[in-house]
This record gives structure tokens, C-alpha cells and sequence, in this order.
């Protein structure tokens, strides 16, 4: 009998380690996703974002809700001076990869001037980007700034 119970206990302890490590999708990790900063980020990222509820995702520094439909990657590589549109999102830069709207309908919204950088990406168009920006705003905030974002006559 003490055999057995073995046997079920061990089990359960694979099926609980199985469960534990489901995702609903992986999401690839940025070079610097590994970082302190990007794992505060990520553990401080609201449970719901544009009232999607928050998904089960597989990568360091990287969150997601909504099936997907929003992504977030902590730790991606930081931006050069772009002419792609910029925008401030109470006090944080984030510029738009314009070509990739173009081209696939994703808008993807990296931080400018802040490392580690963030990127967030929106299936579907950046309809409500602006909120979803406001509510990561809240770590991303931390990470100092070295740059900023300029107008065309500021340069």
C-alpha cells in the first residue's frame, strides 16, 4: 500500500509542475528581458488592460492579455533617433514602428530614451493604445531617462 502512495503522490507532483508551467502562448524575450527592472515591470502590470483579462505568457520580462490582442516585452533593444512618429504618454516617449502599422495592421509602441526599453504591440490597431499606455506607464516611469523624443524644428 505505502508503494502505492507513493506512486500517486509523485503524480500528483508531476501534474501540479505540468500545470504550473502552462501558457496560453510564448512570447520571444528581449536581450535585456532577463533584468531587474523588467521583472518589477512585468510583476506590477495590471491584471486587465483594455478589459481584457491577462494571459498566461511564456518569456522573460513579457506579458500579454486578450488572447494577445496586447503584448507587452521588457528588455528589447533600445531605439536610435527615428523619424517615426513619437508620442508622450504622461511624462514617457513611446515611438510607433509606422512601417510595421503599415505593413501587418500591429501596432507596436517602443519606449524612447529609457532603458531597459519597452515595447508594447496591438493586434488589431492602437484603437485604445493610449489608455493601455497610460495604465504601463506606471513602471516603465522608473527607468531613467536619457533621451527624449524632439520635434522636427527642435533639431
Amino acid at each position: 500500500m505505502r508503494g502505492r502512495q507513493t506512486v500517486v503522490c509523485a503524480a500528483l507532483a508531476v501534474g501540479a509542475v505540468v500545470l504550473g508551467t502552462l501558457t496560453d502562448y510564448d512570447v520571444p524575450a528581449g536581450p535585456f528581458a532577463g533584468s531587474g527592472p523588467c521583472a518589477d515591470v512585468v510583476a506590477g502590470l495590471p491584471g486587465a488592460l483594455l478589459g481584457q483579462g491577462r494571459d498566461a505568457v511564456g518569456g522573460a520580462g513579457a506579458a500579454g492579455w486578450g488572447g494577445g490582442a496586447v503584448v507587452l516585452r521588457c528588455g528589447v533593444r533600445p531605439l536610435a533617433p527615428t523619424v517615426d512618429t513619437c508620442v508622450n504618454v504622461d511624462g514617457v516617449d513611446w515611438v510607433l514602428d509606422d512601417e510595421r502599422a503599415g505593413r501587418s495592421g500591429v501596432w507596436v509602441f517602443t519606449t524612447y530614451g529609457r532603458e531597459p526599453a519597452v515595447e508594447v504591440a496591438f493586434s488589431g490597431g492602437a484603437r485604445s493604445a493610449g489608455d493601455a499606455l497610460i495604465a504601463v506607464n506606471h513602471g516603465v516611469r522608473g527607468f531613467p531617462q536619457k533621451s527624449k523624443c524632439l520635434a522636427l524644428g527642435d533639431t
